[in-house]
């Protein structure tokens, strides 16, 4: 017998009681189901002591039994420390709790994938990292969420380095590749090649980091990545080792000076920074240029202003066409690892997430205002799933 969950009672004097954004909050988002019932002493006897130890024994004598005879081949970690959650910033690990729940949910609704969220009360990268590893056997995987930068490099690295389970930052990786996805079908827009254009990134963070190494690797010809003191490039005494490295990689044309100044000419503007481009920036850069401005809710150029002079325009918010958001990735690529068994998530299975996301749309379907499927199209992780399955396979990372 499954008991029923309580529903929260509404406290007298809660200001929000009535407000449909907090109704639908009420009690969190998600729950814990069973997936087999308990019915009698026999289901009882199997489901628990003594059956249970047969299980356990046999998991002990093969580990690899675990995947089998557990959640873990289907259950990820939704871990955060609360210090960058989308744009409010530092607020804690309790008041990030909301969006790791609703990063769980959108696990299970558009990926099949369970997943647990998880807020740690700790900043410290040795701490956090000692944590995670400490609880990674009950999981299959293991997706990082609103951290700050830098410490969200070293967090994944060495977090990869010493799991062996898919470890996946989505603010970098699930923005890199959503972009560079709505990047190829913008460009089957506008007739252009990725080896010939030049693309501009405002933002060094983490989603900047990422998008500026996918981009490299999907084969843009010239980029630079800006930040708040300008164009990152090697001579530049102020760069962390992280910049340092995207500055020996990046800016083949050899730009300086600020952000206004690296629009001049370029095809592609990639806002994941925040803050206002001015008009007259916008307006010096190339004949049918692209503009992605990313930042929620405030885009760093206006739709209504890009338009003026972009053949293609995309922001992060749903209520503008092409919202390049991250939920059109994560799931199907978990859910390829996943059904790969596989040991990490590669470079490949990136790019072939991206290029199956971008596939979806075919040449008579393509136009401006259409470049990337809804989250809604039904189509979306199952195709992604695929790709990264098969790139995983490829990679030599798949274990089944």
């Amino acid at each position: 017998m499954v008991a029923e969950a309580v529903p929260s009672e509404v406290p007298a004097s809660d200001p929000y009681a009535g407000d449909p954004v907090f109704e639908l909050h009420r009690g969190g988002k998600i729950e814990v189901t069973s997936s087999i019932q308990v019915r009698d002493a026999d289901d009882l006897s199997m489901a628990y002591t003594p059956g249970v130890a047969r299980v356990c024994t046999a998991i002990h004598q093969d580990p690899s039994l675990v995947r089998t005879y557990t959640w873990k081949s289907n259950v990820v970690a939704v871990v955060t420390d609360g210090t960058a959650v989308l744009g409010l910033g530092d607020i804690g690990p309790a008041a990030a709790l909301p969006v790791m729940e609703g990063k769980a949910l959108l696990f299970k609704e558009f990926g099949g994938v369970d997943s647990v969220p998880i807020a740690l009360d700790c900043t410290d990268v040795d701490e956090f990292v000692d944590t995670v590893a400490r609880m990674a056997p009950t999981f299959g995987g293991i997706n990082l969420e609103d951290i700050s930068a830098p410490r969200c490099f070293e967090i994944e690295r060495r977090l990869k380095e010493r799991l062996d389970i898919p470890v996946f930052h989505d603010d970098q990786h699930g923005t890199a590749v959503v972009v560079l996805a709505a990047l190829r079908n913008a460009l089957r827009v506008t007739d252009k090649s990725i080896s010939d254009i030049r693309v501009v990134i405002s933002g060094a963070g983490a989603a900047g980091v990422a998008c500026a190494r996918i981009l490299l690797q999907a084969g843009v010809g010239d980029l630079a990545v800006v930040d708040s003191k300008g164009v990152l490039h090697e001579d530049r005494a102020d760069l962390s080792p992280v910049k340092l490295s995207l500055a020996r990689d990046t800016n083949t044309a050899q730009l300086s000076g600020r952000l206004v100044d690296a629009l001049d000419g370029a095809d592609v503007f990639l806002g994941v920074s925040g803050g206002t481009v001015p008009e007259e920036a916008i307006a010096r850069m190339a004949p049918g240029a692209m503009i992605f401005a990313l930042a929620n809710p405030n885009p760093e150029v206006h739709p209504d202003l890009a338009h003026r002079y972009a053949a293609v325009v995309a922001t992060g918010r749903s209520d503008f066409p092409n919202q390049i958001n991250n939920v059109l990735a994560f799931p199907g690529i978990f859910r390829g690892a996943f059904d790969a068994n596989a040991s990490r998530i590669t470079e490949g299975m990136k790019l072939a997430a991206a290029e199956a996301l971008a596939g979806l749309i075919a040449d008579d379907e393509l136009r401006p205002d259409y470049i990337i499927p809804s989250p809604f199209d039904e189509r979306v992780a199952p195709a992604v799933a695929a790709a990264v399955a098969a790139a995983a396979h490829q990679d030599g990372v798949a274990r089944s």
